[in-house]
């Protein structure tokens, strides 16, 4: 049975779990922890993407993202294969380090995001690495000893989860301690990481309840919510499943794409390949940014080089144009 494609859209909420191929270790030591640590926070800053939780297990890790300026996809691209290449050659290993595809689950902000911010950052003490909450508060490698204060990660969005406790940062750190304190007895939870139906039924039990009440709830695997969820995550999948087709049907790569950026803004070609702050050409480059990385899925790195900007200047434009396109309703292609 072919696989499922992923599902992202800007702004979506995912936990991500990846494993070393056959269970192996992909963390050796703390050098290979911190390398990771460090890809992961460069990247999550350049793109924008927000990074609630996480967990370093010596062979698989987790993580909470929501998508940013670019696709999930690509930043787990960069991740695994930039962190793959560095293990690999100070081990002196080949082959591949990860198993399969690493797991992605869109998942329900609202209802599940504090909930997977306590699983994941217990999974140290779920896994021995840790003996209680005490050693965890201090543990560096799990997103719960930022939260706490006792180490830095200003990649990690710890303001924003800590306001989901209280405004008072003393009180809502006090509170958050106290809530993934309160998950230590709850054990795995199979409803946060498990398939389809039975994890966003919340278990079989649960599932079982509905379906004698006949409430028969939409469901899918790569999906953490309740059926609204699920049937409105798939429609707007779909939505842009067949804009992406017609992109393609329509022959749309990067220069036809500056083409359209060319006759919107009333430009000649040249002017938006080329260099310089004059904002009429800022405002097209930045367009073309937006349309290259929502649309099409180009990398952020091939914008680079074309541009001759950073990748930092990259994820700016990208930003600048989305606003763009929408103060003055700039559409690719008309729907």
């Amino acid at each position: 049975m072919p696989r499922k494609s992923r599902i992202d859209a800007p702004g979506a909420l995912h936990h991500i779990i990846a494993r070393g191929i056959e269970r192996s270790d992909i963390f050796r030591d703390n050098t290979d922890r911190n390398n990771f640590l460090d890809r992961l926070g460069g990247i999550i800053k350049e793109t924008n993407t927000s990074c609630f939780g996480w967990a370093l297990i010596p062979n698989h890790f987790h993580l909470v993202l929501r998508t940013g300026d670019v696709p999930i996809a690509t930043v787990m691209r960069r991740l695994l294969t930039g962190y793959a290449v560095f293990h690999n050659r100070r081990h002196r290993r080949s082959g591949h380090l990860f198993q399969n595809r690493y797991k992605s689950i869109l998942c329900q902000e609202d209802v599940y995001l504090l909930e997977l911010i306590r699983y994941i950052h217990l999974n140290p003490i779920r896994a021995w690495t840790v003996k209680d909450i005490k050693v965890l508060d201090k543990y560096p490698y799990t997103g719960h000893s930022a939260l706490m204060g006792k180490v830095n990660r200003d990649w990690q969005a710890i303001e924003w989860v800590l306001e989901l406790f209280d405004h008072r940062q003393w009180i809502a750190r006090r509170r958050y301690r106290a809530f993934v304190e309160k998950g230590i007895a709850e054990g795995r939870r199979t409803d946060l990481t498990g398939g389809g139906l039975i994890r966003s039924g919340g278990g079989w039990a649960a599932v079982l309840e509905k379906r004698r009440a006949k409430i028969f709830e939409k469901s899918d695997e790569r999906i953490l919510g309740d059926g609204d969820f699920v049937e409105q995550v798939l429609s707007a999948a779909q939505e842009q499943m067949e804009h992406n087709y017609r992109l393609a049907s329509e022959g749309y790569d990067l220069d036809k794409i500056a083409s359209k950026v060319c006759d919107v803004m009333h430009l000649e070609p040249s002017e938006v390949w080329a260099a310089g702050k004059e904002p009429k050409r800022v405002e097209a480059r930045s367009l073309l940014c937006y349309w290259a990385v929502r649309d099409l899925g180009i990398s952020m790195a091939e914008l680079s080089r074309r541009l001759k900007l950073s990748l930092s200047g990259v994820s700016l434009s990208v930003k600048r144009g989305e606003r763009i396109a929408h103060e003055n309703d700039y559409k690719l292609i008309e729907l």
